[in-house]
C-alpha cells in the first residue's frame, strides 16, 4: 500500500549487489525514491535508474554529503525516510518508523538497534568502538536535553521534510546522524524512536573505518552539543 507524501532516500556507494532489493522493498510504500550516489565505481546508478528511482550524484565526500545533496529534492510536506543501501535495514519497518510522525507525536524518529537488536555491533575493534562511542554520546545527549533515547548513530530514520530543511546540516560523513539528532533537539523539535533490527550487510565491506574517523565523531559531537546553536 502506497503511503501519501512519503519520500525514501537511499545513500549508496558501490552497492550494486543489494540496491535493487532495497529499492524494491521500499516500492511497497512509495514510488518517490531517491538514490544519492557517492560516485560508485560499479553499476549502482544504472540499476537504480532502471527501477525508476531518481538518481542524484553527490560530491562523494561521504554519507553525510549524500544526505545533504538529497535535501533540495525533497518537499517540505514529505515524510522522509533514510535507509542504508547495504541490506542492514528492513524496508518492511518503514510503516512502524513513520507512525509517530503520522500520529503527530514526533518530528524525527530513529530506529533503535539497542531496542531492536543488531547483528553488526559485536565481534571486532571497530564494532566495539562503535558501541562504546555511541553509548557515551547518547548518554551525553540525554543528559543535555533531558530526553531518554538509546541510539544516536543508526542511519535508519524518518523526519518531516520541513524539519530536515531547517536543520542546516553540515557534516560530510556518518557523523551527520548524531548531528541530526542534536540539532533536532536544539531547535526544540520532537524526537522519538522505535525498535528496528540492524542486520549484517549482505555484500562487501563497510566504507567506514572507525579508528580513522573516531576523533571526528568526538569533535562534531562536542561542537553541536555544547557550542553551536
Amino acid at each position: 500500500m502506497l503511503i501519501e507524501n512519503l519520500c525514501v532516500v537511499i545513500p549508496a556507494k558501490n552497492e550494486a549487489e543489494c540496491i535493487a532489493e532495497i529499492i524494491s522493498g521500499c516500492k511497497q510504500f512509495t514510488n518517490n525514491i531517491i538514490v544519492s550516489d557517492g560516485n560508485s565505481k560499479d553499476n549502482t546508478r544504472e540499476i537504480a535508474a532502471k527501477l525508476n528511482a531518481k538518481v542524484i550524484i553527490d560530491p562523494g565526500k561521504g554519507k553525510g554529503s549524500g544526505i545533504r545533496a538529497s535535501i533540495e529534492h525533497i518537499a517540505e510536506k514529505d515524510i522522509v525516510v533514510f535507509i542504508d543501501a547495504d541490506g542492514s535495514h528492513d524496508p518492511n519497518d518503514i510503516p512502524r518508523l513513520i507512525k509517530p510522525i503520522q500520529d503527530g507525536v514526533a518530528d524525527h524518529v530513529t530506529g533503535s538497534r539497542l531496542l531492536g537488536g543488531s547483528s553488526e555491533l559485536h565481534g571486532g575493534f571497530d564494532e566495539f568502538m562503535r558501541l562504546t562511542g555511541s553509548s557515551f554520546i547518547m548518554f551525553c545527549i540525554n543528559h543535555r536535553f533531558k530526553v531518554r533515547l538509546s541510539d544516536s548513530q543508526n542511519g535508519f530514520r524518518a523526519i518531516r521534510g520541513e524539519v530536515l530543511k531547517n536543520l542546516d546540516l553540515t557534516e560530510n560523513i556518518t557523523t551527520i546522524e548524531q548531528e541530526m539528532i542534536i540539532k533536532t533537539l536544539r531547535k526544540k523539535y520532537r524526537m522519538a524512536e522505535v525498535p528496528t533490527h540492524e542486520h549484517k550487510r549482505k555484500f562487501g565491506k563497510s566504507n567506514i573505518v572507525m579508528r580513522k574517523v573516531f576523533f571526528r565523531y568526538i569533535y562534531s559531537f562536542v561542537k553541536y552539543l555544547y557550542f553551536e546553536s
